[in-house]
């Protein structure tokens, strides 16, 4: 439910940087949605129509790239996708520790015209 407030900014950010932009309409948002961020893609896809209903983002694609959570080798340095229950390495068997990959939410761009 915390979804609805940030798609709720990202429509407001993405009207105001068009209208600042002299655009008639937003076309696409890009996002990166990491599966560590507390956010879900899905969710933010729910909200959005509602969110942009009456702004230039109206009627606006929403694209939302899944960004997956990555570990670190502290023996060998591989980004890995952690496998459930395990922090090993498949490259070495070395231990995995966490990165920041993973706990993005961002907007990437914005398309207007």
């Amino acid at each position: 439910m915390h979804e609805y407030p940030a798609t709720l900014r990202i429509v407001e950010v993405a009207d105001a940087r068009a209208r600042a932009a002299g655009a008639r309409r937003v076309v696409r948002i890009r996002l990166d949605v990491g599966d560590a961020s507390g956010y879900v893609g899905d969710s933010v896809h729910l909200y959005f129509d509602p969110c942009a209903a009456g702004t230039l983002c109206e009627g606006a694609e929403l694209e939302i790239r899944r960004i997956r959570v990555k570990m670190r080798c502290r023996s060998c340095g591989d980004l890995f996708e952690r496998i459930p229950l395990s922090f090993d390495c498949p490259a070495c068997g070395g231990e995995g520790e966490p990165t920041r990959i993973g706990r993005e939410f961002d907007v990437v761009s914005i398309d207007v015209e």
